[in-house]
C-alpha cells in the first residue's frame, strides 16, 4: 500500500476507514422540537377548562386543564381565547384577542406542556393596553403556577355563603 492510498479521506476530511468522531444522530445534535399548538373551538372544551386550574395575570386570566380523553393527541398543546363584552365593543375585543393570540404563539411552544388545554381570558381596560413584554412574562409566571406540584386554587371571591346559625332570638 502506498502512502497516498493509506491517507484516503472523505470530503469532510476524515479517514475513510474510521468512524466519525462525533455522532451524527439528529436527536442528539438538535434540541427537542416544541409541541404543536392548536386552537380550541368547541364550547365544551372551554367549559372543561373553566372548572380546572387557574392563575390570574394583570392583563388577563389563564385557565388550564390536563386532558384525559383519547380523542386528541397527547403531544398537542391546545389554547383558546375569549373576551367578554366587558372588554368593550367588537373592535376592542378583537384587539385584545389578537394580543392574546400573539403572546400564546410566542410563549406556549416553550412553556406549555403537551396534553394540556389552556384558555386565555382578556380583561377590560388591561389586555389591549398592557405592556406586551410584561404580558409575556406574566403568562410564563402563570404557566409556572398552574403546573406547580403544590398548586392551590385561588380563594373564591364573592359573598360568603348564607349559613343558618340556629333559631333567631328577639322580637317575634
Amino acid at each position: 500500500m502506498t502512502p497516498s492510498e493509506a491517507s484516503v479521506t472523505d470530503p469532510q476530511g476524515q479517514d475513510a476507514g474510521t468512524a466519525p468522531a462525533v455522532s451524527s444522530c439528529a436527536d442528539a445534535s438538535h434540541p427537542a422540537t416544541p409541541p404543536p399548538v392548536a386552537t380550541l373551538r368547541k364550547r365544551a372544551d372551554f367549559l372543561r377548562a373553566a372548572s380546572a386550574r387557574r392563575a390570574g395575570m394583570p392583563a388577563g386570566l389563564l385557565q388550564a386543564r390536563l386532558r384525559v380523553d383519547d380523542l386528541v393527541s397527547p403531544r398537542l398543546v391546545r389554547v383558546g381565547f375569549t373576551c367578554s363584552k366587558k372588554v368593550g365593543n367588537a373592535v376592542a375585543r378583537n384587539r385584545a384577542k389578537r394580543r392574546l393570540r400573539e403572546i400564546a404563539r410566542l410563549v406556549l411552544p416553550q412553556h406549555g406542556k403537551p396534553g394540556w388545554d389552556y384558555v386565555l381570558i382578556g380583561r377590560a381596560d388591561a389586555t389591549a393596553t398592557h405592556d406586551f413584554k410584561a404580558m409575556q412574562d406574566d403568562l410564563v409566571r402563570a404557566l409556572e403556577r398552574v403546573h406547580a406540584e403544590d398548586y392551590r386554587p385561588p380563594k373564591p371571591r364573592g359573598p360568603k355563603p348564607n349559613i343558618p346559625r340556629g333559631p333567631r332570638r328577639g322580637k317575634g
